[in-house]
């Protein structure tokens, strides 16, 4: 399967912050997209990590992340294009949405 190109961390967060989605920044040790998303309580933050799988799934396109009870910190980069590209705006999106809001 075919890669988007490049865009990088800084464009992405642009696209971001012109969107009013705000929590994204770069990733201090690569180039990729990080946030911390938090929920009421643990159910809630799997119930989110489950529909964002699935989704991910289909766009054969997956997070990094690591939860605890009810944060799960995501970072974002396409490996095989060595960073920042559309898919890893999609799936921020798709991240934001499937929380509720877009904070």
């Amino acid at each position: 399967m075919s890669r988007p190109d490049l865009i990088g961390a800084a464009r992405a967060l642009d696209v971001l912050t012109g969107e009013d989605r705000s929590g994204w920044s770069a990733s201090p040790e690569r180039d990729a997209l990080a946030k911390t998303f938090r929920f009421t309580d643990f159910n809630t933050a799997f119930g989110w990590m489950t529909r964002v799988a699935l989704a991910a799934e289909k766009l054969d396109h997956h997070p990094e992340w690591f939860n605890v009870y009810n944060k799960v910190e995501v970072v974002l980069a396409t490996h095989d294009a060595g960073g920042v590209t559309a898919l890893d705006l999609t799936l921020a999106r798709l991240m934001d949405d499937a929380a509720g809001a877009k904070a």
